[in-house]
């Protein structure tokens, strides 16, 4: 039986807060939280977060029109996790943001690899087809152990 203390909340600051604030001026890894790792010891080794909708937007850098997307990222945390209401914000600070869709990826693969530290992290866009085309980059990466 897991010791009943192992969930702790004090540290965040967004989660169960009501008077959550929506910035779009940017894309803003700063609003990102972390709670210790509570399957450290459990034995399990990756955690799957998506958006189930086309949630995410961020802009074409050259016409500005809107690019819609499913994010996708799976990862094997050593001590961090990424808390899930931080990171729903995180994601709505791309709305006003113009970046390509790769570039989306590379950003968002790239801030969860310095807040996280994890073991593995894969980070997919599942963008909607644009012109009839279709692009879902990804990006992994397995750190050096």
């Amino acid at each position: 039986m897991p010791d009943e203390t192992i969930s702790k909340t004090d540290h965040l600051s967004l989660l169960g807060n009501q008077d959550t604030t929506y910035v779009y001026g940017g894309r803003n890894p700063g609003i990102l939280e972390t709670f210790p790792n509570p399957m450290k010891s459990l034995g399990v080794n990756r955690i799957r977060i998506e958006n189930t909708y086309d949630e995410f937007t961020s802009l074409c850098p050259k016409t500005g029109q809107p690019d819609f997307a499913r994010i996708v990222v799976e990862y094997t945390p050593r001590d961090l996790c990424v808390e899930s209401k931080s990171w729903k914000l995180f994601l709505t600070s791309f709305r006003e943001t113009q970046e390509f869709h790769e570039s989306c990826v590379e950003i968002i693969h790239a801030t969860l690899w310095e807040l996280l530290d994890p073991k593995y992290l894969y980070v997919q866009g599942q963008f909607t087809p644009r012109g009839g085309i279709q692009f879902w980059p990804e990006k992994e990466r397995a750190a050096d152990e």
